[in-house]
């Protein structure tokens, strides 16, 4: 208990040395480290083209699978009908959120983006009979033909490791779950033209989190609800300690382990770091002219959840 008390300590006085630096723009930074901005983009692309392969274990490793349930809780707060037009910034490997919406369309339960998923399925399964029973005198064949889910990233490798899951699950043929290689702060995508917007676990790692805020109320219609589900601030007493302890001393550890990649999930820890804390980050999303703003913390906030509506 003494070595973890001076082990926190260390981090303490570690990460108060970075946040007293001259470092004042989350977009100058890669980690702990100060970037030139046109650099961080490189950097990041190297690190997910590194753990593409291992993505979801390791998510199931660091996590102990808790990050099914949060995803869960992401797709529950989006309320996803048929017909709707769905965009998923980052997820490249994530079908879980595309496929959450995609659920709606189909009359059996399909594999989401797991290695077991035992609660997942559980929790999911009574997700999608919930939604099949309420919505089956309303839905049409014109509704089904016309719901379009898109999953954006900026990663081949990640979109590739996706697009190779959703066949193995039986999503790769159809038209409405649509595979697009684009930048989060440039989006293709025409002005008001998404019912909803996912990012989950991406934000942290851009450029300019302005600039993709920015797109995501550009591109969503008027009511379209903008959802972040990313890694967050602990702030309760003892259970810091605890977590900086676990984050920078057995995170990367098990990078190197389950991985064989240190390097990128040192990275990890450290940008969750330099993420603007729950408060600053949604008054982040009410100046990209989001309302009824909110958060939900997570675990104590190891994760948080950010809403905001287009009105």
């Amino acid at each position: 208990m003494a070595m973890l008390r001076t082990r926190s300590r260390d981090l303490v006085n570690k990460l108060s040395l970075f946040r007293s630096s001259s470092l004042h723009s989350h977009a100058t930074s890669f980690g702990f480290k100060e970037v030139r901005e046109e650099e961080k983009s490189k950097l990041v692309g190297n690190v997910f083209s590194s753990v593409a392969s291992n993505y979801d274990l390791m998510n199931d490793v660091m996590s102990a699978g808790l990050h099914r349930l949060w995803k869960d809780r992401l797709v529950s707060k989006l309320n996803p009908f048929p017909g709707m037009k769905h965009l998923d910034v980052a997820g490249g490997t994530d079908l879980y959120l595309s496929t959450g919406l995609w659920m709606i369309r189909k009359s059996e339960l399909v594999g989401l983006c797991q290695a077991h998923g035992d609660i997942a399925f559980r929790v999911l399964g009574s997700i999608n009979s919930i939604s099949r029973g309420a919505m089956q005198d309303v839905v049409t064949e014109g509704l089904d033909d016309e719901t379009r889910i898109y999953v954006c990233d900026i990663n081949p490798n990640m979109l590739n490791v996706g697009k190779k899951r959703a066949a193995e699950r039986g999503l790769g043929e159809g038209r409405s779950l649509l595979w697009v290689e684009g930048d989060a702060e440039a989006l293709s995508f025409d002005d008001s033209s998404m019912d909803g917007y996912t990012i989950a676990f991406g934000i942290r790692n851009v450029t300019h989190i302005e600039k993709v805020l920015a797109e995501a109320y550009r591109v969503l219609k008027r009511g379209g609800r903008f959802l972040c589900l990313e890694l967050s601030h602990v702030d309760i007493p003892g259970f810091k300690q605890f977590y900086d302890y676990y984050s920078f001393s057995v995170i990367p550890a098990l990078g190197e382990l389950v991985a064989g990649d240190r390097q990128s999930y040192q990275y990890l820890v450290e940008s969750i770091r330099r993420f603007p804390n729950q408060e600053t980050f949604a008054g982040m999303i009410s100046n990209a002219g989001f309302q009824k703003v909110e958060y939900e913390n997570l675990v104590g906030g190891v994760v948080a959840i950010h809403s905001g509506l287009k009105l």
